[in-house]
């Protein structure tokens, strides 16, 4: 099964450059999930659209009871590149300061926003977006300020599918957690003598500890500590997250025979026991590289919607190994976003097999 707890060949890194990824409109710089999303245009810095466009990125700031430091800057940030300026106009900068969230009326500053062009209303909620996801995590509260907005905007739902995903039914339900404790116990309680082995096999190839646990993002965008056999010679876990490579001398050579098969990952099965991940699912990332993904794929956090999981649909369409290019990443979204959508009991039970048994699921597996 797919996707790391070390540094690993599904983690992303680096930036890379795309050029088939189209850029989006200039604010925010971030790109688009190719075949998912419509075009947009940025209002004109007009004062009165300024004003109200202000206010909705405020009271989206503010919508899960405070708006942290990071949505402050991404929203300056913002409106300073709608206005066309360098800094932050005077004016503006005092009606930041003077924002008060509980005044706020969605449909009086809707009314304004209305008057601009389709395009231009399709921008505004991308910058809103832009603003939810800022401080990393997904809030539902936030969502429901999205749709709400759509809908004052006048947007039809296809206008801005990409930004607010309706999970599929059940997705979250309890059939689908039964399903993970059934599959995960039966897992563990079949597979311990080989776990056991491979315990033996990481302790005798090189000195440390046998399991590598690591920070990822789980569901609503919060922490979650990823278990795996240790499989590098180091144990990485700062700010910068190398990936694995080709012929990584970090990892052992017991350590590449566990990534080629994915046993390094059965320790997750106690991942999904403890509730943290599902059996199937968006393959969980680095923190590290959340923050720097989040900026360059502005439909990046929405996979954060449901429980990471083990395996997914991306991992089993090819989108698994090194990130060595964005267009890569923007793959992996994509196909994430499609599960979250397109999910049911019989899509895992397919994810689930191809993951056994399709060549394309141990595609890039070093």
């Amino acid at each position: 099964m797919s996707g790391p707890s070390e540094p690993r060949e599904d983690d992303p890194q680096g930036p890379g450059a795309s050029e088939r990824s189209p850029p989006s409109s200039r604010a925010p710089h971030a790109y688009r999930l190719t075949g998912l999303r419509g075009s947009s245009l940025p209002p004109p810095p007009e004062e009165s659209l300024l004003r109200a466009l202000a206010d909705v990125l405020l009271a989206a700031a503010h919508v899960d009871g405070t708006m942290c430091e990071r949505e402050r800057r991404t929203l300056r940030r913002l409106l300073t590149e709608i206005a066309g300026a360098d800094t932050l106009p005077r004016w503006l900068d005092q009606h930041i300061c003077d924002f008060d969230p509980g005044r706020f009326d969605l449909a009086a500053a809707a009314e304004r926003l209305r008057k601009i062009p389709a395009l231009q209303r399709r921008h505004v909620v991308e910058l809103v977006r832009a603003v939810c996801d800022a401080n990393n995590a997904f809030d539902l509260e936030e969502e429901r300020f999205l749709i709400q907005l759509v809908l004052a905007l006048s947007l039809a739902q296809e206008d801005a599918a990409d930004l607010v995903v309706h999970p599929a039914e059940g997705i979250d339900g309890a059939a689908k957690r039964v399903f993970d404790l059934l599959f995960a116990g039966a897992a563990i309680a079949t597979g311990w003598p080989i776990a056991l082995g491979i315990a033996l096999g990481v302790r005798l190839s090189t000195a440390g500890p046998v399991l590598f646990k690591q920070r990822r993002y789980g569901r609503g965008g919060k922490e979650i500590l990823v278990w795996k056999f240790r499989t590098m010679r180091v144990a990485e876990d700062g700010p910068v997250v190398r990936q694995a490579s080709r012929s990584d001398p970090r990892i052992t050579r017991f350590g590449a025979f566990l990534r080629r098969t994915s046993l390094d990952e059965l320790p997750q099965f106690i991942n999904v026991l403890r509730g943290e991940m599902s059996v199937v699912g968006p393959r969980p990332h680095a923190v590290a590289h959340n923050q720097q993904y989040r900026t360059q794929i502005l439909e990046y956090m929405l996979r954060h919607k449901v429980k990471p999981g083990i395996t997914g649909w991306a991992q089993v369409n090819g989108w698994r190994g090194e990130t060595d290019t964005l267009e890569k990443m923007i793959q992996r979204v994509a196909h994430d976003l499609e599960y979250i959508r397109r999910y049911s009991f019989l899509f895992d039970l397919k994810i689930i097999l191809a993951t056994a048994f399709g060549r394309r699921a141990r595609t890039s597996a070093y």
